[in-house]
């Protein structure tokens, strides 16, 4: 099986500041580095790192294409990456002592998918294989469309979040993937409790709580908890973790166990800065497992 990403890719700006920087204070950053990301580059590169197969769809500028080379280094699939005319994407991201971040971005060439490429991309692509988005990419409904129509199991990761956007999307995703706050703002949103939010599989993450899955027709529940480590930098560890999990699901792993290889690795991935060059291996996810379960 594969699995088939359109996702964003970035180049992430990272400043460490003492604390995040308040309206009107200039604050001078103690480190700065450059680093590959966006949502989709760190989903795939965690699908990868996995040991899953996985086509990243998507589109750069004529600048910064060192990312391509970095993509391929991890073992994501880059054929389906196109040139825009546009500046490739960017984020800024203010990480303070603590790890926790705010971040800027800059859509840039991520807005400039062409539906033909994707159609194109998808023409290799069998029915069981999955389909990953976010919200960071152009032409979701369209794409999640067309995979739905090939029998791919779609997965969206509704972030950064707009109801709205969610919303046009729930038709044609298989697999809702949201975080505590937006899934309150979602049902808001549809006047409708969390439970009832129509979608076949709704996945939503809690940070240190952990994370569950709910079969939203059964109301069959699977929840895993987050793994005690001290972070250092909590951007990406969201992709970290769906990347994960998406290629556990691939592998054919049980949602309890994807579940779990996720939160594990998305716990190894904060005691570390960076975003994409920052995602573990499987072996280190596999060891920090073992280790867990020696204690």
């Amino acid at each position: 099986m594969s699995v088939w990403n359109l996702g964003s890719i970035n180049v992430d700006l990272f400043y460490r500041l003492p604390h995040l920087v308040q309206p009107g204070e200039t604050l001078p950053a103690t480190a700065h580095e450059i680093g590959l990301g966006g949502k989709g580059a760190n989903q795939s590169v965690a699908v990868a790192r996995a040991g899953a197969e996985v086509h990243h769809l998507g589109m750069i500028g004529a600048d910064n294409t060192w990312v391509l080379d970095r993509l391929t280094g991890y073992g994501v699939d880059v054929a389906h990456v196109g040139r825009a005319d546009a500046a490739t994407g960017h984020a800024l991201i203010l990480v303070d002592e603590a790890g926790e971040n705010a971040i800027v971005t800059y859509a840039g060439a991520n807005y400039r998918q062409s539906l033909d490429a994707v159609t194109a991309a998808l023409g290799g692509a069998a029915a069981g294989d999955i389909f990953m988005l976010q919200n960071e990419v152009s032409l979701k409904v369209e794409s999640a469309r067309i995979a739905q129509e090939k029998g791919l199991f779609v997965v969206y990761s509704a972030a950064p979040f707009k109801a709205d956007v969610v919303g046009e999307m729930l038709p044609h995703v298989d697999l809702l993937v949201l975080n505590e706050v937006e899934a309150e703002q979602l049902a808001e949103a549809l006047a409708m409790p969390v439970p009832e939010i129509p979608v076949a599989n709704l996945i939503v993450t809690r940070g240190a709580k952990g994370a569950s899955w709910r079969e939203q027709a059964t109301g069959e529940e699977t929840r895993v908890e987050a793994f005690a480590v001290t972070p250092v930098d909590t951007a990406g560890a969201g992709d970290c973790f769906i990347g994960y999990v998406v290629a556990g699901l691939d592998q054919g792993l049980s949602r309890a166990e994807a579940l779990r290889l996720g939160a594990a690795a998305a716990a190894l991935k904060v005691t570390r800065p960076g975003t994409a060059d920052a995602i573990p291996s499987r072996a280190e996810v596999d060891a920090f497992l073992a280790g867990t379960e020696t204690k």
